[in-house]
């Protein structure tokens, strides 16, 4: 094996962590969403500041008639995203670091 399908290996593996984290900060974002927590919390804050420009760019891009539904989807578009990046760009990694060790 070579030192740069190492370095690829380890990036998908770094790549697939991230993923994980932020999908963890979503999902927790979500649940603190549900019992109306202090927003001068620091931790609040701090999940807020992670989350909220990434929901903003998702739901500039949702149709308004979604807005009417009093259900905010925009989690669940970011989760599913997440999960298709994690699926398709950390295998593809994996794929291409395994084809560089043959």
């Amino acid at each position: 094996m070579n030192a740069i399908s190492y370095l690829i290996l380890a990036l998908a593996k770094i790549l697939h962590l991230l993923i994980n984290l932020y999908t963890f900060v979503v999902a927790i974002s979500v649940l603190l969403s549900w019992v109306s927590p202090d927003p001068h919390n620091p931790v609040v804050r701090t999940l807020r500041q992670l989350t909220e420009p990434i929901f903003y760019k998702v739901r500039r891009f949702m149709p308004r008639a979604l807005f009417r539904t009093g259900i905010d989807f925009t989690p669940m578009i970011v989760l599913f995203v997440l999960i298709m990046l994690d699926t398709v760009a950390v295998q593809l990694l994996y794929d291409l670091a395994a084809s560089l060790r043959r």
